[in-house]
């Protein structure tokens, strides 16, 4: 009952057709001058595009999703020609109370497009452009993980969707990023993990984690519990994987380990943490950091 509470006043907040609030910084320091120049609208015109489209086909009538990009530009060719790294932060409320839950922190180093200053930017086009695919892919994957946290498997229309484009993007002249790779962050990656049904129990989990999140606060022992039933799905995962490199993770880790050890660091077991640190080794000296 609780849980569909949370969801009900969730969706019920006043909102406009649009399902972003997102702010976006460029840094075009390593470009030329010429280029500079070139570019100087190019923020305005980012951040427009992502806060005036309506990405999804349904009313969006919860509350905005606050989002960030920021945008480092790392070469030129030409007047129009462009390579650029790109990180995507996205974070959700949390019920009753005043924190917010940092949901992705992806920094994504393999970007290609074009860009003429005053181009009009359109969203939804059945063809691929190394632009406005991009954003639209990561404005996808940001409202469907916002959407996993309030309805199990909320996000996988949207998931979809973002899966749409990699296919387009993977088969495009501006490939870099869209093809499969060994990297431990790839967008092909991290929507077939999304979709994939050896992770269907980890997603669902998902959302039990964010249900915990936000009832902490009435029930800190309920919360804590939820909180612990994820990473007790994902130590019996990587038991019988014999490990677990999953991009998915990665992108949940990244953005979540720091919320984890401060809900967990006065748990009544820490040994959670020696499970931490084999799920997620790259965070380890953190999760040593709260053990006895």
């Amino acid at each position: 009952m609780i849980k569909i509470l949370i969801v009900f006043l969730a969706l019920s907040s006043a909102g406009l057709a649009q399902e972003l609030n997102c702010r976006v910084d460029v840094n075009y320091e390593s470009l030329p001058v010429n280029n500079r120049e070139l570019l100087s609208d190019f923020a305005n015109v980012i951040e427009n595009y992502m806060n005036a489209t309506r990405f999804t086909i349904e009313s969006w009538d919860g509350e905005k999703i606050d989002c960030s990009l920021t945008i480092l530009f790392v070469s030129a060719s030409g007047d129009v020609d462009y390579t650029a790294q790109i990180v995507v932060v996205s974070q959700r409320p949390v019920y009753q109370s005043t924190r917010n839950s940092l949901m992705l922190t992806i920094n994504d180093a393999a970007w290609s497009f074009k860009y003429e200053r005053g181009q009009a930017l359109y969203s939804g086009q059945s063809t691929f452009d190394g632009l406005t695919s991009l954003l639209e892919f990561y404005a996808l994957i940001i409202i469907g993980f916002d959407w996993d946290t309030w309805e199990e498997f909320g996000g996988n229309r949207y998931f979809q969707r973002a899966q749409d484009i990699v296919n387009l993007g993977a088969t495009s002249g501006f490939s870099n990023g869209w093809l499969s790779s060994s990297s431990s962050y790839n967008r092909w990656g991290l929507v077939n993990d999304l979709l994939a049904e050896k992770y269907s129990k980890f997603r669902s989990t998902v959302f039990d984690y964010h249900y915990g999140l936000d009832i902490y606060q009435q029930d800190k022992v309920l919360g804590q519990q939820k909180i612990v039933s994820l990473i007790d799905n994902l130590y019996n995962m990587w038991e019988v994987q014999g490990g677990l490199k999953s991009v998915l993770l990665k992108t949940f880790s990244d953005a979540k380990h720091g919320e984890i050890i401060d809900l967990l660091k006065d748990y009544k077991d820490l040994t959670i943490f020696e499970k931490l640190k084999k799920i997620d080794p790259q965070h380890a000296s953190k999760y040593e950091a709260v053990m006895p």
